[in-house]
């Protein structure tokens, strides 16, 4: 079979594919959920789920904030709200009710102890909450329903819906939405950049038709995972804008290359033989380093950072195979047409292209450490502000202010005393004979630091001082329990703390801690816990794949720091506006919250991190490329650095457009990713690649290229591979 059969078809394969991907990954939104940021099996889970199964009680999924121009206490606000609790409770989703008008739930009590917390401070408000069945998609099922029914007016009373199944909701919704606007902005943005880079519209349209390939194929992997497991909102944004991003770089080096050996001389068929033989080789370690960084993401104990590891080594490995399979087919069909349809002038004289890029690497080279020294502070002093996080976890301020849940619950937390003491924590022990060894603990508990009242069947304390007598709602035949008003803010870094002095206090018996501040502990726990051997997976990976691709031990070592000052710079930036407040007008309007959700750095790292390789692997492989013709150190940066400057510039710019757009949704964790990887890439292209690279590249001069196999097989090996490029 000739290779132009070939060529074809793999094209008419790739037709016949693409509708049933399509058809299947059109309703992926659909099947995706808002997964927990909590560890399986975690002991906050094992609480929450002990409280629900025994007690009939635990976080309410659904809140209804009760507003009426008449006292809460007055009869026609009581008769209409007590006939809108029964409404709720009779939905046959519901397992419980608990209303201000209707009881008094000790797991929803005032710090004063006087009364319960379900009425705001001015009299004109109330709660209802409530539990309901199934699993977070069911729920979110429900919540959608039922906020439709019961959200505005019904006589004297407005109502307000939040609570985690319902800003799970809006979560979902305003996640789908934001797809929508990136997709639609980065599309024709990325479509003009390489209309710039090319010259030519049919040039410019191949990388942006891969993309979209892949971007397609990663919907129906994802449609396919829904079945086996829960998937995140989030993995659907990330990996699509992630996928087209790569299948864009990755198209854009292979068509670069292409167009160099045409313009070379070569015929279409001899010009990809050579551009898969060098680009091509180099993409492939490229792709086979974001999805190994992408691997480690599959480490840690969260079905969120998982989901997204699968969905991003599936875009991954799809945008390595489009650019690797599709577009060679493609471009050996189309030949010298490449160039056709062109917007400008080509330019002759081609030695002169990237002239700057190689004028600028030799400068670097004279003056190495007055380049690398200030540029290295430079990144150190971007990175300083990282030495101040302080990580939390998503809440509703993850959406934004106007969002309805989210307005609803902050006015639960401006006009309710503790909040309304929704998303208090608690302890669950097992039955405790001796009523004294309760008591004792219960006083204990509540000298902590930072506890402001404990209730149990013992009574309610405040301190050392009993405020309130006991009650039976607190224990059953099997056990107990304990609910903890706390000073701290529900998802706040000082109620983590709290949750782990908690966990420390001696206790008649295994005591499990629940509620926000617990999980927000067990989430950094599992974060600890699983970060070393993440970390070291990927350097691991890393240096063998690069040692492999370049056979140099040093080069490799140099990739692996050149991405840790890259990725420190971008994290201290993420603090610097995410959490301290600064240049927020860059990335649009959201809630500041004085703190970092834990889970975003884990995953900018690893995603950051094998893309800033994927820039290193083009580079360092034309620098090893022109050192093999040349021999001299000098020469191959420079020369490397002018055939690739401009390409992985105008990538990074591609790729940082594309993140950039996902800063236009109103989700503050996407907010953050976008924004992050978009500042990554474009230091790692500027200051990394253009400045400190060839900087460090000069002041280690032949180290570069020591290794410990230099025998006489590998310098024919290499002198084969010469050859086979010339």
């Amino acid at each position: 079979m000739t290779r132009t059969r070939r060529s074809k078809l793999v094209l008419w394969l790739t037709a016949a594919l693409f509708l049933p991907a399509l058809l299947a990954g059109h309703d992926v939104h659909r099947h995706l959920a808002t997964v927990g940021t909590v560890p399986a099996g975690a002991q906050s889970e094992r609480a929450e789920e002990l409280l629900q199964d025994s007690f009939g009680g635990g976080t309410p999924h659904l809140i209804l904030l009760v507003r009426s121009a008449l006292p809460v206490d007055h009869r026609r606000t009581t008769a209409a709200a007590r006939r809108l609790a029964t409404r709720l409770g009779d939905d046959p989703a519901v397992l419980r009710v608990t209303s201000y008008w209707d009881g008094r739930d000790p797991a929803l009590r005032g710090r004063d102890g006087r009364d319960p917390a379900l009425r705001s401070r001015d009299g004109h408000g109330a709660l209802i909450a409530a539990l309901l069945s199934g699993d977070d998609r069911q729920r979110s099922e429900t919540a959608r329903r039922l906020t439709g029914e019961l959200a505005g007016r019904h006589g004297p009373l407005t109502v307000q819906v939040t609570g985690e199944a319902q800003i799970r909701v809006e979560i979902q919704d305003r996640s789908d939405a934001d797809l929508r606007t990136a997709e639609l902005i980065a599309a024709p943005l990325t479509l003009v950049i390489l209309l710039f880079v090319f010259g030519g519209l049919v040039a410019a349209l191949l990388p942006v038709l891969v993309g979209g390939l892949a971007v397609v194929g990663t919907m129906a992997v994802l449609r396919g995972l829904t079945e086996v497991t829960e998937v995140s909102v989030f993995a659907m944004s990330i990996a699509s804008m992630l996928g087209f991003a790569l299948a864009v770089d990755f198209s854009l080096f292979i068509l670069t290359r292409f167009r160099e050996e045409l313009a070379a001389g070569r015929d279409a068929r001899a010009a990809v033989a050579v551009t898969m033989s060098t680009t091509g080789r180099a993409m492939a370690y490229s792709a086979a380093t974001v999805t190994l960084s992408l691997s480690a993401l599959l480490l840690f104990p969260f079905t969120m950072l998982r989901s997204i590891a699968f969905g991003g080594i599936a875009i991954t490995v799809l945008a390595a195979v489009c650019s690797l399979v599709v577009l060679p087919a493609v471009l050996t069909l189309l030949g010298e047409r490449v160039n056709s349809l062109s917007v400008r002038r080509r330019r002759r004289r081609r030695r002169r292209a990237g002239m700057g890029w190689f004028r600028v690497a030799v400068s670097v080279m004279r003056r190495p450490l007055l380049v690398a020294v200030p540029t290295a502070l430079v990144l150190a002093v971007l990175a300083s502000p990282f030495l101040g996080a302080r990580f939390g976890t998503f809440d509703d301020r993850v959406l934004p202010p106007q969002a309805p849940a989210a307005q609803a619950a902050r006015d639960l937390r401006q006009d309710f005393d503790g909040g309304g003491g929704v998303g208090a924590g608690f302890i669950v022990l097992p039955r405790v004979r001796d009523e004294w060894m309760l008591e004792e603990y219960a006083r204990r508990v509540a000298a902590v630091e930072g506890v402001a009242q404990v209730s149990t069947v013992t009574g309610t304390y405040l301190r050392d001082t009993v405020i309130s007598q006991a009650d039976l709602r607190f224990t059953n035949g099997t056990g107990t329990w304990l609910a903890i008003s706390s000073v701290y803010e529900p998802y706040s870094v000082g109620n983590a703390d709290l949750a782990v002095r908690l966990r420390e206090v001696p206790a008649p018996g295994e005591a499990l801690v629940g509620g926000p501040g617990a999980e927000l502990a067990d989430l950094r726990q599992g974060i600890a816990g699983r970060l070393a051997p993440a970390l070291a997976l990927i350097a691991v990976v890393t240096f063998i794949l690069v040692t492999a691709l370049t056979r140099r031990i040093v080069l490799a070592v140099k990739s692996l720091l050149m991405n840790v000052l890259s990725l420190g710079a971008t994290f201290g930036l993420l603090v610097h506006v995410f959490q301290d407040g600064h240049l927020r007008w860059l990335v649009g309007d959201f809630t500041l919250t004085g703190s970092i959700d834990a889970l975003v750095p884990v995953m900018i790292f690893c995603v950051a991190f094998g893309l800033s390789m994927d820039y290193e692997i083009f580079l360092l492989a034309r620098i090893t490329e022109e050192h093999r013709r040349s021999g001299d150190t000098i020469m191959a940066v420079a020369d490397g650095l002018q055939h690739t400057g401009r390409l992985f510039t105008s990538a990074a710019v591609i790729f940082a457009v594309v993140m950039a757009a996902m800063t236009t949704s109103s989700l503050a964790p996407l907010k953050m990713l976008g924004a992050s990887l978009a500042v990554a890439v474009l230091l790692d292209a500027t200051l990394i690649r253009t400045l400190l690279v060839p900087a460090v590249m000069r002041l280690a001069g032949r180290a570069n290229w020591w290794t410990p196999w230099t025998t006489a097989s590998a310098q024919r090996r290499e002198l084969v591979a010469l050859q086979g490029e010339s």
